[in-house]
């Protein structure tokens, strides 16, 4: 058996080496590095496989909410509404715009945004809400969308790491995670269910002025070349990232069919355990299983991380601290906010290896080896 990984992009890369390498091969043959052929056909590709109007491709994804939220034309001191369960670049973008986060609970089985928690925080200075579609898991987003419609409240849907997954509304229309905010953020980090061989992110949107101001925003501002109109930043995609993308998309939908077969057999393996909780898998939700968390009880997370290890099996924890008590929060009064399930998950979540190259015999190794640890 090989060295067992968090996730294995080089045995995702083999099987389509050859693609891969005469895409690269041949931007790197028209040198055409910057805005080519490559960039535009995917952004074209990627609205076709969400359903939005409009992708804007940039160079990350902490870039992608950034843009977005200069583009609401925020001030400084506005409200952004958050969970605090998250990448700590949700937030991040807030901060370095001079916004102020206001964070949220989330759902104790989904991990997402808690409604409930959303619709106690909203204030007259509220400018914009940010769910997360946390671990590959859409948030509940109907009653979201229902709250920020009745404030009059813009949605950016972070979907950096859903991408592929979808929801279903109570109507019974299914829709792609990206398609269903104002503005829609992912990123293509190497390690996401879709991930280029970089850095590398995406905005979505069916708003047309949205997209022109944020298509000039991610262009330092302009329309015309040396004639800017706005302040904007300098964030884009390169030919060889967008190559290596449009390779990938048309197999997204195996991937994520790859990590929900590895989570079933993780599922089917845990699910009866009394010191284990197997991901929730939520009746409006595909879940793509960019991360397969468990909820550990009765015995230590962090011993177990360690025994993990010693028997070469890696593992993560996504996230031991919460943003809201990240010292980089603390001018900011958040670290005394009353998020009981944020503060109670960070410190029991784990997450085992999911990628698309796992096999049955790595897969029965990692659960084995869980369970002998927790006896």
């Amino acid at each position: 058996m090989q060295q067992l990984q968090m996730v294995d992009l080089k045995r995702q890369y083999n099987k389509i080496k050859n693609e891969i390498d005469i895409a690269i091969s041949n931007v790197i043959e028209s040198t055409a590095f910057i805005g080519g052929k490559d960039v535009s056909a995917l952004a074209a590709e990627l609205s076709a496989y969400v359903g939005v109007k409009h992708t804007i491709p940039c160079a990350n994804g902490t870039d992608a909410l950034q843009i977005a939220l200069m583009a609401l034309g925020l001030k400084a001191g506005d409200e952004v509404i958050t969970p605090s369960f998250t990448y700590i670049a949700t937030v991040e973008v807030v901060l370095l715009l001079g916004l102020k986060p206001v964070f949220v609970d989330v759902l104790p089985d989904a991990f997402t945004m808690d409604p409930v928690s959303l619709e106690g925080a909203i204030t007259p200075n509220t400018k914009a809400i940010i769910p997360v579609h946390l671990y590959g898991q859409s948030a509940d987003m109907a009653p979201i969308l229902e709250i920020a419609s009745k404030h009059g409240i813009p949605v950016i849907e972070d979907n950096a790491q859903a991408i592929g997954g979808s929801y279903t509304f109570p109507d019974g229309r299914i829709v792609k995670t990206g398609a269903m905010g104002t503005i829609s953020c992912t990123s293509f980090f190497p390690s996401k269910n879709l991930g280029c061989y970089g850095d590398g992110g995406a905005i979505f949107t069916n708003d047309d002025d949205l997209a022109v101001k944020m298509k000039m925003i991610a262009n330092h501002g302009q329309k015309v070349r040396y004639y800017h109109e706005m302040v904007g930043c300098n964030s884009r995609l390169d030919s060889i990232q967008a190559a290596v993308l449009r390779i990938k998309l048309p197999l997204l939908d195996e991937y994520c069919d790859a990590r929900r077969a590895a989570a079933d057999y993780y599922d089917n393996t845990f699910s009866s355990h009394p010191m284990l909780t197997v991901p929730y898998r939520a009746p409006y939700a595909h879940h793509v299983y960019h991360q397969y968390t468990l909820i550990v009880e009765g015995f230590d997370r962090d011993t177990l991380h360690t025994r993990l290890a010693e028997k070469g099996i890696p593992s993560m924890i996504y996230y031991p601290v919460p943003c809201h008590k990240q010292e980089m929060l603390k001018p900011y009064g958040t670290h005394d906010a009353v998020l009981p399930v944020t503060n109670a998950l960070n410190a029991c979540v784990i997450s085992l290896p999911m990628h698309t190259e796992l096999t049955e015999e790595e897969l029965k190794y990692i659960t084995t080896s869980l369970l002998e640890i927790l006896g």
